[in-house]
């Protein structure tokens, strides 16, 4: 089962898997340094770069980002782990930090720089099928479409995405009808328009980028829910922010109690040059966020009519609930292979990383989930299939966990004859979020080479071929053949060569 924020990601874990737009961060090359401030950022923020280029060139200071789900942000802050190590916060929203007392004493200062609300990007062929008028389209006339069965969309991960928990939160107000901060009993209320509402969910992701590129390639999705910014960059969508309101990011720049004199002057160097007219043109003109001063115009294309503000939940309880309710009742269920390299060389320290890894991970499952362990060395050893049945989740983790400690070493490494037999034991897929994983500590030595695995991929059906693989590098194993495995099938590549085994089975969790 998921657990909650509460009790979310493990520091190290969240360390190693963050990235910034040139490569994986970690504690050993994050150090200080003079003239710069180095931003813990939320993982959209990468589209800033010219910005950041322009702030030097005014300022001086060099705005350093590593970027992150905007939800494990405020887990690390709360932990404590952000102190020391970074000089500002710059996530889309902090109204999730504010729920959190012990993140919330660890910030002084906190400015709004751009905003974005959130809206549904919908194939103008689809907007024009609905008989759809953009700028009068409720919530409830998304879901209709949903439960009509002619509306099908994606949207993030709402437990690490705050694009995702923003529109989870939009969606649950507007469904349930509360006039101020939701409760517990406009959740309940809710919760059967919810059910229906993300039957029409078929791409998850934990990042507005994969989701977007995912959204193209397959090419059967007929909208995408995300912040506006996000979806003015994507071709052939028609963006509407429903009528009856959104929830609206407002990008504060946040100084860090933990930080000096110096550094906060930094910061708010930063933000005064952030806030200019010159700026703010420069931010809306290339991101599609909308300025905060208001003698700046939004970007050409941008509605500017008015819309209900939706109240972020008055308690973190509510919106943890809420959270939990999404994961393992609303939600499609999640059906995942981890292909796993059991090979000789994996002898030793990395079989215990690995076995160390999938017993931590079980306690990230989520209900009615399907889990299929399939190590793998000269060939598959085994096939294991385990649900997590609300009914008794329990014993499906148990067996998960007892699995995963009588796994053994030995062998040659089989990696594509491994996936071939994944995509055969999973078939099309059916109503589920399904993908594949895979860990291999070296290359392939034995069995199909990588041309017979493309001309296999290449000849499934079109449904299989929606099934992503996602390659975890590890030990020995080769970026360029783990890479084009990602590309050809959809997937994205996770690194746990710069960082750790456990943050990238963590960080993957978001796109199952």
């Amino acid at each position: 089962m998921r657990r909650l924020l509460a009790l979310a990601l493990g520091t190290a874990a969240l360390l190693t898997a963050c990235t910034s737009t040139q490569d994986t961060k970690t504690e050993t090359d994050n150090a200080p340094r003079p003239g710069t401030l180095r931003v813990l950022a939320s993982s959209e923020l990468s589209d800033m770069t010219p910005v950041f280029d322009q702030v030097r060139k005014d300022t001086g200071i060099t705005i350093r980002p590593t970027y992150m789900g905007t939800l494990d942000a405020v887990d690390l802050l709360a932990k404590g782990k952000v102190d020391g190590q970074y000089d500002a916060l710059w996530l889309s929203s902090n109204d999730y930090l504010r729920l959190r007392p012990d993140a919330a004493k660890k910030v002084v200062s906190e400015t709004s720089i751009m905003s974005s609300p959130v809206a549904i990007g919908v194939k103008t062929a689809t907007v024009t099928a609905l008989g759809w008028q953009p700028d009068k389209v409720t919530w409830s006339q998304i879901e209709q479409a949903v439960q009509d069965g002619r509306l099908t969309y994606g949207m993030t991960d709402p437990a690490r995405s705050n694009s995702g928990f923003s529109t989870l939160i939009s969606v649950a107000s507007a469904l349930s009808g509360a006039q101020s901060a939701l409760t517990d009993a406009d959740v309940t209320k809710a919760t059967p328009r919810l059910k229906e509402f993300f039957k029409g969910q078929k791409l998850t992701s934990g990042s507005s980028g994969w989701l977007a590129e995912a959204y193209q390639r397959r090419g059967n999705v007929d909208a995408l829910l995300n912040y506006e910014s996000v979806l003015k960059g994507i071709p052939g969508l028609t963006v509407i922010r429903p009528s009856d309101g959104v929830v609206t990011a407002d990008y504060p720049l946040t100084s860090l109690a933990s930080t000096d004199t110096t550094t906060r002057d930094n910061v708010r160097r930063v933000t005064t040059d952030l806030r200019t007219a010159a700026l703010q043109k420069l931010i809306t003109t290339r991101t599609h966020r909308r300025p905060v001063v208001t003698s700046v115009p939004p970007a050409s294309g941008l509605d500017t009519s008015r819309r209900r503000e939706l109240p972020f939940p008055g308690s973190r309880s509510v919106a943890d609930g809420l959270l939990e309710s999404y994961e393992n009742k609303l939600r499609r269920p999640s059906r995942t292979v981890y292909v796993l390299d059991t090979s000789g060389s994996m002898a030793g320290d990395r079989l215990s990383r690995l076995k160390k890894a999938l017993t931590a991970l079980t306690g990230d499952f989520r209900q009615r989930e399907e889990v299929t362990l399939m190590p793998f060395g000269s060939g598959v050893k085994s096939v294991r299939t385990h649900v997590v049945s609300p009914g008794d989740p329990q014993a499906g983790l148990d067996a998960i966990r007892a699995d995963t400690k009588a796994l053994g070493a030995d062998g040659n490494t089989a990696i594509y004859t491994s996936l071939e037999k994944a995509y055969e034991h999973l078939g099309s897929g059916g109503d589920t979020f399904t993908s594949i994983v895979l860990m291999t500590d070296g290359e392939n030595t034995t069995g199909a080479k990588a041309k017979e695995f493309d001309g296999f991929y290449g000849q499934l059906p079109a449904a299989q071929r929606e099934i992503p693989v996602f390659p975890i590098l590890f030990g020995d194993s080769d970026k360029a053949e783990l890479q084009h495995i990602a590309d050809l099938t959809g997937g994205r590549l996770f690194d746990a060569q710069k960082g750790s085994l456990d943050g990238a089975f963590e960080e993957i969790r978001g796109y199952q």
